[in-house]
């Protein structure tokens, strides 16, 4: 990825995986919260600091193509980055790879749209614009 992008590393767990030991597509969605969640964490706008502000962040859209299985035990990791931000919607978009070798095993996007407490869709500040647009710094 060449935005700025944050990276956290998984180990696939024997729960996630079919009788063939290759990891159920459903996880990846999983594994796209994990990173999506450490990418707003590192950007200083944890989801506990966001909610307690009375923002939420909810999931309208998502996508995922498959490239390669990971199996069990195969150490994985999710690039997060940040491909777009509107007046109410941000989308993330991730790549996950092996760990060990770089193969690219899928590639995933999710739009979120912000929530006001009541449920009602509600612009972002300027300052979540910018800072979203900005990214991690390097």
């Amino acid at each position: 990825m060449t935005r700025p992008h944050a990276s956290v590393e998984l180990r696939a767990r024997y729960a996630e995986t079919d009788q063939m030991g290759i990891v159920y597509h459903s996880h990846y969605l999983v594994w796209c919260e994990v990173g999506r969640t450490d990418y707003m964490r590192r950007l200083g706008m944890a989801y506990t600091v966001l909610e307690r502000d009375g923002m939420r962040l909810a999931v309208s859209e998502a996508s995922l193509r498959f490239h390669a299985p990971a199996r069990y035990d195969d150490l994985v990791r999710v690039e997060t980055s940040v491909r777009d931000v509107r007046s109410r919607t941000v989308t993330f978009d991730y790549r996950i790879v092996h760990a060990d070798t770089g193969t690219k095993l899928v590639t995933a996007s999710t739009t979120l749209v912000s929530l006001d407490t009541t449920g009602k869709p509600v612009a972002f500040s300027p300052a979540f614009r910018e800072r979203m647009l900005d990214g991690i710094p390097a």
